[in-house]
This record gives structure tokens, C-alpha cells and sequence, in this order.
């Protein structure tokens, strides 16, 4: 792969305008965001408050369920819709139990593309490429020399949308691209899947999502039963569709829901994790 800087060159880095995967570090409490993502950012907080305990809760939901998968055997991951490097990054997490692990990371923000050494930065055993491609064309994806050269879909691959889908509306065909990247998948994979629902706080999430279209976002929350509808053909493992801080929780999950920073409707994600027979 090319350096970061290659890349990047003289590209527009979209800096005056927002971009979901900079308000989601701003969630986290990053620092790789700027006003347009902060403007915005603030603006959902004030119509659903939740968003920082929702991104939260998410990550660590792709934490342990990254664990789970290599605990079971997985030594290859694609992630689609990375977002900003955050320690301890997916590669990190895997590697730290299985060094030979291989990642591809993907993401259509020029800025991860800059901060892409962080992702790239994996045990010796192991490996990590980063795909710059938008998961509205899963071919690109699919058949980026990074992906070919660092994992083998022909082997079990977990694939990863983690708060992702709700990005990507009816509109872009959000089942048909799910359906055809797990169709890549080899028998004995896994889909890990989370995403922002209206279940528990339906008028916040109106308000919210009128507020993100407003200003030139595009998303779509789904019901549970349209949750499920990722899934289909495969079966889902234990609990099944889920809150993601009740899916395998560990000992620090268990410890901020016992002080109620995190509860079902600030959370207002499902999240579920199934294998390709």
C-alpha cells in the first residue's frame, strides 16, 4: 500500500463539511473532528442525548464481539466503515489474542485514510491493509489489492458493519449490499452488525433524524425486525438481536449499566453477531 501522504496528496480533505465517521470521534470524545462535525455533532445531543453513550456502548460491543470471534477460531476480519483510529483499534484487540490474525479496514473518509497508520500497525504475525471504498459499492471492495493481498475470502472471515447501516438508507439498497457481501463470505464466516434504532425513543430519533438531514446527512433507523432482515440466511448466535451492552456483556459493561449510564433507550442500538452455515 501506498504511504498515507502518497495518498492524500492534494485532495480535498471535505473539512468544511461534515462527515459521520468525525462526529462519531467527537461522540467518543476524539480529537480528529473539526466545527462543521462539532456543529452538527451538537446539535443531535441536544435532540437525543444519548449519542455519547450510544457510541460508547458500540465500541465496546465490537470489542467483545471480536474477542468471541477469535475465541471461536476467526483469524480474519473485515471491517467496513472504520472511522477514526481509536485505541485499542479492532487489529489490536484480535492480535492481542491471536498475533496471526490478518484485518482489512475500510472507510470513504480521506481523514482515516490519514490516520491510517494507526490501523496498519499490527503484530508481526499478523497483518493489516486499509481499503479508501464506500460500502455502496461492494465490489470495489471486494476486489481492492489490499483485500485480495491480505485475507482470503475463500476462508472463514468475519465481516464487520458495526454502527454502519444506518448510514446507508433503503435508498442505497442497504439489504442488497449487505446480502452481497456476505454472499463473499466462505462457509463457517460471521456477520457482526449493529445500528441506530427509534425502539425505545421513537420522537427523539424523529427529531434527530430531521435534524441530521437538515443539514445534508443522509440516514435511516430501523425497527428490530428490520434489524433482522440483515441477517437473513444465516443463524444468529446467543442472545440473538440485542442491545449491544447486554450482548456478551464483561465485567466493565456490567459495571456502567449498574450505575445507569447505560440503559436501553440511550443506547437505542441493536446489535447481533451470526454465522454463515
Amino acid at each position: 500500500m501506498a504511504t498515507t501522504d502518497e495518498n492524500l496528496g492534494e485532495r480535498d480533505l471535505g473539512l468544511d463539511r461534515h462527515h459521520s465517521a468525525r462526529i462519531y470521534d467527537y461522540f467518543l470524545g476524539g480529537k480528529t473532528n473539526f466545527p462543521p462535525d462539532r456543529e452538527v455533532a451538537e446539535k443531535l445531543l441536544a435532540a437525543f442525548p444519548g449519542f455519547r453513550n450510544a457510541a460508547r456502548a458500540n465500541r465496546a460491543f465490537m470489542h467483545r464481539a471480536a474477542r468471541f470471534l477469535v475465541e471461536r477460531g476467526i483469524r480474519q476480519f473485515l471491517d467496513i466503515g472504520t472511522g477514526i483510529p481509536t485505541s485499542p483499534n479492532l487489529h489490536e484487540v484480535a492480535q492481542s489474542i491471536a498475533p496471526e490474525t490478518r484485518i482489512v479496514y475500510a472507510d470513504n473518509d480521506p481523514i482515516v485514510l490519514a490516520h491510517a497508520r494507526a490501523l496498519l500497525t499490527g503484530s508481526p504475525e499478523g497483518r493489516t491493509a486499509y481499503v479508501e471504498a464506500d460500502i455502496t459499492d461492494p465490489e470495489s471492495i471486494l476486489t481492492s489489492s489490499q483485500l485480495t493481498g491480505t485475507i482470503d475470502l475463500s476462508q472463514p472471515t468475519a465481516l464487520c458493519l458495526v454502527g454502519l447501516m444506518h448510514y446507508i438508507t433503503d435508498e442505497h439498497d442497504a439489504y442488497g449490499i449487505v446480502e452481497r457481501l456476505t454472499e463473499a463470505l466462505a462457509p463457517g464466516s460471521y456477520v457482526v452488525l449493529s445500528q441506530c434504532t427509534p425502539d425505545f425513543a421513537p420522537e427523539e430519533w424523529e427529531q434527530a433524524m430531521e435534524v441530521y438531514k437538515m443539514d445534508g446527512g443522509s440516514a435511516q433507523v430501523r425497527s428490530r425486525e428490520e434489524i433482522s432482515r440483515f441477517f437473513g440466511g444465516l443463524e444468529l448466535v446467543e442472545p440473538g438481536i440485542e442491545v449491544p451492552h447486554r450482548w456478551h456483556p464483561d465485567a466493565d459493561t456490567s459495571q456502567v449499566t449498574s450505575i445507569g449510564d447505560m440503559d436501553d433507550a440511550l443506547v437505542s442500538m441493536w446489535a447481533g453477531v451470526a454465522i454463515k452455515r
